[in-house]
């Protein structure tokens, strides 16, 4: 365990993880919010190696992977991708967890540990119709400073599906 909450408990994903990010990733794609996220291929071998990449970049600060944890359960990851100017992050929990302050919770962990480490700047990206994602981020303090047309699949025809992304930004230090 690398960080304890009053609820959870945070480390760096393991490539034993890999059952629970499938889980996650299959819950994901069940929802309407999935259109607004890259596609993410639920096959055994293809989460166990995606997984098991994530795992080997533990201990590196280029890209960092961390699964949250309620007991002993895997009910969510936070990943942290270095930029220009700060770390990009991507985030997704399991949706019974929804609504009860986890994701909002170990992302202030995780903005403390970094912190440590003088990581304070961080990016988000969301399609701006995710409210929940948009809700989250607003909470954790991140701000809107732009907004992008994005497209991760096509119609029958084969043209893009566009949606409108909010671009948001938060320095820690600040």
């Amino acid at each position: 365990m690398l960080l304890k909450t009053e609820r959870l408990s945070i480390r760096y994903i393991t490539a034993d993880d890999w059952k629970s990010i499938k889980e996650i990733w299959e819950d994901f794609n069940s929802t309407a919010f999935s259109k607004y996220d890259r596609p993410h291929d639920t096959e055994d071998e293809a989460v166990r190696e995606r997984t098991a990449k994530w795992a080997a970049t533990n201990g590196g600060m280029e890209h960092m992977f961390f699964a949250v944890c309620f007991d002993d359960a895997v009910i969510g990851y936070i990943a942290f991708n270095i930029r220009k100017n700060g770390y990009e992050i991507g985030y997704c929990f399991h949706s019974a967890y929804h609504g009860k302050g986890y994701a909002k919770e170990s992302h202030l962990a995780l903005f403390d540990y970094l912190g440590t480490l003088g990581i304070t700047k961080f990016t988000a990206g969301t399609a701006l119709k995710n409210t929940l994602s948009v809700s989250l981020l607003k909470s954790l303090g991140f701000k809107l400073i732009g907004t992008e047309n994005v497209s991760f699949y096509k119609d029958i025809n084969g043209n893009d599906i566009v949606f409108e992304g909010g671009i948001f930004e938060l320095d820690t230090a600040q």
